[in-house]
């Protein structure tokens, strides 16, 4: 593994030195004086994970172009994201992606405000790619590199989605590596109020995808088959849904569906595969949004947000707008591109960091496991 991150990283040194020493006719510019009209265009890279994403944000709100390469079609056949391939794919890819950005945009490098790009949480060598590129693109232009939290990242997509959205609310961030009920105190202020004890949300829906050998990535596969199942045919365990606390946990719920498989085919018994999707499916639903609607509540706030590849469920999306609705709560998500890992909602967030006067250097590094309320 170490020999696979060293190789990622001169590959990425070399992709750096490279862009410094060749400048592709890109003029200098001066801070925040690029646009004639005051406005502020962010430059976004997003390479958590196995996404190259590039998008151009005006004022933070207004996205000018989204271009995302995704490499499903390459991990699928292993089940899920291969790291040393992520990372290569994304050397492959990124100049391309950057290119096809500021093409859509109609705009050029001399239009750029500063750059924003993800430096956590998420794969060490994904993540360098990205960051490496960005901070070579910030030392030619001679302008402001600004690092943005993956997570911060998801919660602002909301802000793309809803131009009239301000802190503060409590957002329901749900994804294949995280499941966080978080306090938006204002833009860049956040309280991690509950979180998973082990296996996120989404993780468990690609884990038990990969059991059932229905392919890669099993949120949609489950969401989809589930439409035709029944959502109550199988009592599977509901983990700390009437606890008092915040906290999630869904090893539990994923074992007892493995447990559940195996002992049926013990049986030699069929197996509804529809309807063990929709039993599983409506376990994690029934209790994130409880979790989230019984937050919202108890902080006394009456917008709350979700976010995150898993906001995309239909499911979860009609729970959480039948509870909010019962409780007289104002509930707001993305459209579905804005789910998934892209550039745009790493815009979003940079735009406001870079508001607020975050200004990174050459020495800022890639954090795998960096914490929403730690950065």
């Amino acid at each position: 593994m170490s020999e696979n991150i060293s190789t990622v990283r001169d590959n990425c040194k070399k992709s750096e030195e490279y862009l410094k020493n060749n400048s592709f006719n890109i003029e200098k510019t001066e801070e925040n004086t690029n646009v004639a009209n005051g406005d502020i265009i962010t430059l976004a890279i997003e390479s958590s994970c196995d996404e190259t994403a590039c998008s151009i944000v005006k004022n933070g709100r207004e996205v000018l172009s989204n271009i995302i390469s995704t490499q499903i079609e390459t991990h699928k056949k292993f089940g899920g994201v291969v790291p040393e391939i992520a990372s290569r794919k994304h050397i492959e890819n990124i100049d391309i992606v950057v290119q096809d950005a500021l093409d859509s945009a109609g705009l050029g490098f001399k239009d750029i405000t500063h750059i924003a790009v993800t430096y956590g949480p998420g794969l060490v060598g994904a993540l360098l790619v990205g960051l490496s590129y960005a901070k070579a693109l910030s030392f030619t232009l001679g302008i402001p590199l600004v690092g943005v939290n993956h997570i911060e990242g998801h919660l602002s997509a909301n802000y793309i989605e809803h131009k009239d959205l301000k802190p503060p609310f409590i957002t329901l961030i749900v994804s294949g590596g995280h499941t966080h009920l978080v306090e938006v105190k204002d833009y860049g202020k956040y309280e991690v109020i509950g979180k998973t004890k082990d296996d996120a949300s989404g993780e468990a829906f690609d884990k038990v995808a990969r059991a059932m050998k229905l392919g890669y990535p099993g949120g949609p596969i489950i969401d989809k088959m589930a439409k035709n199942g029944n959502p109550k045919a199988i009592d599977f365990p509901k983990a700390l849904i009437n606890d008092d606390g915040y906290d999630f946990s869904f090893s539990g719920l994923k074992s007892s569906v493995l447990n559940y498989l195996n002992s049926m085919k013990m049986k030699n018994e069929e197996i509804n595969e529809s309807d063990v999707c929709a039993s599983f499916q409506d376990a994690v639903v029934d209790v994130l949004s409880h979790k989230a609607i019984k937050l919202c509540k108890d902080k006394g706030y009456n917008t709350i947000t979700l976010s995150g590849g898993v906001a995309a469920n239909s499911a979860l999306r009609k729970k959480m707008k039948e509870l909010s609705g019962r409780e007289n709560l104002d509930l707001k998500y993305p459209s579905l591109i804005l789910c998934t890992d892209n550039a745009a909602m790493i815009g979003c967030a940079g735009y406001y960091r870079y508001v607020g006067g975050r200004r990174d250097g050459m020495d800022l590094n890639a954090v795998p496991n960096l914490k929403i309320d730690k950065g």
